[in-house]
């Protein structure tokens, strides 16, 4: 079974699918990396958000920013993959769809994100490059990277 995305808007995003994205984020930033942290942060309303559905199940998810929204380029940030779903690269299909949304909505090449550290040769396969020293965001290491 294939992985299927879909690229909505906040006011598009039914009940269902907000629970269970919101559920997905909190398992594995809560839950499996033991950090406390304020997930909902009303930035969730700005973003477009990109979802990965395997069947009805929300196994992939990413929010993203127009530039000034959140950096000063356009940004990818809580990307997420559920943990039973890793082993089969869809890591990849979520930033190449997350990329190609970014240039398709908001009309620019320039993203940063704010990557965990250990993500830094994940993220160069997809031409993001670190810049600046690794900082802790809620007490995980992370690395600002740019793609132009």
């Amino acid at each position: 079974m294939d992985i299927k995305f879909r690229v909505k808007r906040f006011d598009e995003l039914s009940r269902i699918e907000l629970y269970k994205i919101l559920r997905l984020r909190a398992e594995v930033f809560v839950v499996e990396q033991d950090c406390v942290y304020q997930d909902i942060d009303d930035k969730d309303q700005k973003a477009l958000h990109v979802i990965g559905f395997k069947n009805d199940d929300v196994i992939a998810y990413t929010r993203l920013f127009d530039a000034g929204d959140y950096f000063e380029n356009a940004s990818i940030g809580r990307v997420v993959i559920s943990k039973n779903e890793r082993q089969f690269g869809y890591g990849h299909n979520l930033i190449k769809e997350s990329v190609n949304a970014i240039e398709k909505y908001f009309d620019t090449k320039a993203i940063k994100i704010s990557a965990q550290t250990y993500l830094k040769k994940f993220y160069e396969t997809h031409d993001f490059n670190q810049i600046g020293e690794e900082y802790l965001e809620d007490g995980i290491p992370h690395i600002a990277m740019v793609k132009s």
